[in-house]
């Protein structure tokens, strides 16, 4: 395969540790993201500088004036303005070759009582609207990086019916220690409330395994007030579908928890997609 030599250029310290083969193979990978948030952010970041070319991004919220602290297409310029629409700019500004396909849709559950953690969104897509839309293209990998928990086992419970490698972050909200987070498979998480729930519900649907990234720090209660709390006070653009005030409650986060989490989940992401083992990573 003929590649532009600028882009070889952008790549090739990469190439260095991966080689030629791996970066002409991660060129023609394509890996869909599925909430384009913290965590969703920083691991395209991952993936689009390291070489991914073809990329599925699936989200409907819209950058907030909040997300600042904590997502890398989040800026004052961005504010108001689709995350999937500035997380494209951005993966063309860095790799003008990547082929990228945005769904302005938030992904949800579809099958007949699964719990409900949110309100019903009405811009919404299921698993078999997104093999209609995505027929022709063959996902190599899945990145679960959504807030709700029944379309995390929806989407978990269809990739795996499907064959297709997801990885899944767990929750990183109310933390504040990176070197807690660890990858495992879900049934060897611990402390992580969202890994017991999400354990409970996947043996369920008989799913044997799960590979996660999750963090074994307790979860540390926010210091709401009058002045910070969002479901009283919310500045979601006018265009935001999945405002402040629907939430139960809203979970305090710091720059380098989502960060570090996507960035892990990408590490993985492009080690399995290149046939990476332990031992040579190691």
């Amino acid at each position: 395969m003929k590649k532009d030599k600028q882009l070889l250029d952008a790549f090739s310290r990469s190439e260095l540790l991966l080689g030629r083969q791996s970066i002409e193979k991660l060129n023609n990978c394509r890996v869909a993201v599925f909430g384009i948030g913290g965590v969703g952010s920083y691991a395209v970041e991952g993936l689009v500088r390291t070489g991914v070319g073809k990329f599925l991004l699936v989200d409907n919220d819209v950058i907030c004036l909040t997300n600042i602290n904590r997502q890398i297409h989040a800026t004052r310029k961005t504010v108001g303005k689709l995350k999937t629409d500035v997380m494209r700019d951005r993966i063309l500004e860095i790799n003008p070759q990547a082929e990228v396909v945005i769904i302005n849709r938030f992904y949800m559950a579809k099958e007949k009582g699964a719990k409900a953690t949110m309100q019903p969104v009405e811009n919404s897509i299921s698993w078999d609207e997104l093999l209609e839309f995505y027929k022709n293209n063959k996902l190599d990998y899945i990145v679960d990086a959504i807030d709700t928990i029944s379309a995390k086992i929806d989407l978990i419970v269809n990739a795996q019916n499907y064959g297709i490698p997801i990885i899944s972050c767990m929750g990183v909200g109310n933390k504040l220690d990176p070197t807690r987070l660890e990858v495992a498979d879900i049934y060897s998480t611990s402390v992580c409330p969202l890994a017991r729930v999400m354990r409970r519900e996947l043996i369920k649907r008989d799913v044997k395994s799960l590979k996660v990234v999750y963090s074994k720090e307790k979860p540390i209660t926010p210091l709401y007030d009058e002045s910070n709390d969002c479901t009283s006070n919310c500045i979601c653009p006018k265009q935001t579908t999945h405002t402040c005030t629907i939430r139960r409650s809203t979970p305090g986060s710091v720059a380098y928890m989502p960060s570090v989490a996507g960035l892990i989940i990408a590490a993985e992401v492009i080690k399995d997609l290149v046939g990476l083992t332990a031992n040579e990573s190691e």
